[in-house]
């Protein structure tokens, strides 16, 4: 079995009480690192924090283990229970839902514990979410890679009377970010 666990915003402690009952039947703990970062980090203290709380060993799944090596890890979800740990809610991401369906396509079940995330907490600055158009994701642009198609995205918005959630790259201070922005 692979279960899909939202860590949600803060810390550790925000996970929900069947995610904590989830990993500690688990033999394997992966923790997605790209999508977004805990607030904690990943550093070798942030991650023994975890393990400690978890009382086991969470392993650190980067980008290229999740995109390119993702059926060594769901090979283990076929002979024992393993959790694949995301913070915030698991779907906030495209990565995630691939996962599922690589999953799936290898005979894997599949179980998702949900938790808050930057989507569904955006509330608190006094927007409301029926407010928003299509969110848009900048990533942190580098000199090699200045990508722009989220500006046309906030065009529409702004041509719609929506606000925009713009989710800022974790690389620019190395945590999540979610900014929003209200163009009318």
């Amino acid at each position: 079995m692979l279960y899909i666990v939202g860590l949600g915003l803060g810390d550790e402690r925000d996970i929900t009480l069947r995610g904590l009952d989830v990993l500690k039947k688990c033999e394997k703990v992966f923790i997605e690192a790209y999508t977004s970062l805990p607030c904690f980090g990943i550093s070798q203290d942030g991650l023994s924090t975890l393990e400690m709380l978890f009382g086991k060993p969470v392993i650190l799944a980067d980008r290229e283990m999740v995109e390119e090596k993702a059926d060594s890890i769901l090979s283990v979800a076929l002979g024992s229970d393993m959790a694949f740990l995301v913070v915030g809610d698991p779907f906030g991401a495209t990565t995630h839902t691939v996962l599922v369906v690589r999953a799936k396509k290898l005979g894997v079940d599949v179980k998702v514990v949900h938790n808050a995330s930057v989507m569904n907490v955006i509330g608190i600055c006094g927007l409301q979410l029926y407010h928003y158009g299509e969110t848009v994701s900048i990533p942190f642009l580098t000199e090699t890679w200045r990508p722009d198609s989220f500006y046309e995205k906030i065009q529409r918005n702004l041509e719609l009377g929506l606000h925009t959630h713009c989710l800022l790259g974790e690389s620019t201070a190395h945590k999540p970010y979610s900014a929003v922005s209200n163009f009318t």
